[in-house]
């Protein structure tokens, strides 16, 4: 079903990546705002606020994260990185949308990038131990240490919530497996960039803990729909995570270069000599998770489509469409925003970025 991708699963691609870019499109850009980079909605309005009111999906709870981040040049802990930022909201499906899935499905969604913080631990690419389960550590299984301080640090001066991302997410998965526990459930879990990479790490932890059982002992089946994704983890990451039953769909851009790190050189091609020969270093390489859909597009007069999601959205839609037709509905399922909006989101996501990373790092 992947190659070629069969439509219908282009169709659930395609809609959980509109479930991702909710995140974006309800964030608070305005600097002024007292919830600059925090959601600008309540839960009950935020898919219709963005244009999601049929998406068939309840938001129960919102997600904040801080990394803890040591700040270059001696620089103290600063606004943009010492606070708990909007990462990605909790979802459940509707009845509606449970007989059409034939399951409950508990949906986690996840934004990419955006704060100086965040910048600074992707760019933590130390290898360490996840060791999510106490009664079985499990050394060799690494992670980023970046993308594992994001998920694991604790803020207790959170403004909406306190304590890591993790405790929150595991808390409200196992609330809602518990409350629908008559219902076959389903947990699906999705992001971009960034946020791809906390999916798999929640896919991971929830599995390791074994808190994806059903009422009856059975397994719940977690899926990633990962975007634009970076490497998470070591080959012991990846094969823990097979081990576990966790299945990755990885949506990936050939020209995208976030999709190639970390690991640009120590990577799952790495690993060997001539295909045969262990090299002392393969413990140390990053290595993909999942199963990958592979997309290929490039635009000369806007380089950063590569890792935009909308574009892997857009291209998803066009199908077999030749790559200099008119890109039409932008983003499909009713979300979709005039171009003029996408155009000034995008320079306004550019600029607070650019310019949250400067002041994290002293400039």
């Amino acid at each position: 079903m992947v190659e070629p991708l069969h439509p219908l699963l282009r169709d659930e691609v395609v809609r959980y990546g509109e479930l991702v870019a909710a995140c974006y499109r309800a964030l608070d850009l305005d600097p002024a705002s007292k919830r600059y980079l925090n959601c600008k909605h309540g839960k009950r309005q935020m898919l219709p606020a963005v244009g999601m009111a049929s998406a068939g999906y309840t938001v129960t709870k919102y997600i904040y994260a801080a990394p803890d981040v040591a700040l270059p040049f001696g620089v103290g802990a600063c606004s943009c990185a010492a606070k708990s930022r909007w990462i990605g909201y909790v979802a459940v499906a509707s009845s509606r949308e449970a007989r059409r899935l034939g399951r409950r499905d508990i949906l986690v969604s996840f934004r990419g990038t955006v704060t100086g913080s965040e910048w600074l631990a992707n760019f933590m690419s130390a290898l360490e131990p996840a060791r999510f389960d106490p009664a079985d550590p499990r050394p060799d299984v690494r992670v980023e240490s970046g993308f594992l301080s994001l998920y694991t640090s604790d803020d207790l001066s959170g403004k909406f919530t306190c304590g890591s991302s993790r405790n929150q997410l595991l808390s409200e998965v196992t609330r809602l497996i518990s409350k629908y526990k008559h219902d076959d459930v389903s947990i699906t879990l999705a992001g971009h960039s960034m946020g791809s990479s906390l999916a798999i790490l929640l896919g991971n932890d929830l599995a390791e803990l074994g808190l994806n059982r059903d009422a009856r002992g059975g397994a719940v089946p977690i899926t990633v729909f990962s975007f634009a994704g970076p490497r998470v983890g070591n080959l012991e990451f990846k094969n823990r995570c097979d081990e576990l039953g966790v299945k990755v769909l990885r949506v990936a851009n050939a020209r995208d270069p976030v999709t190639k790190m970390p690991g640009v050189v120590f990577n799952e091609g790495a690993r060997f000599l001539g295909g045969r020969f262990e090299m002392p270093w393969s413990k140390a390489c990053y290595t993909h998770v999942g199963v990958e859909v592979a997309l290929d597009f490039f635009k000369a007069s806007d380089v950063a489509c590569v890792h935009d999601l909308d574009a892997y959205i857009n291209h998803l839609l066009r199908g077999c469409r030749r790559e200099d037709e008119d890109d039409g509905g932008a983003s499909g399922g009713g979300a979709a925003a005039s171009s003029s909006t996408m155009e000034s989101w995008r320079w306004q996501m550019a600029a607070i970025r650019a310019g949250e990373l400067l002041q994290a790092l002293g400039f």
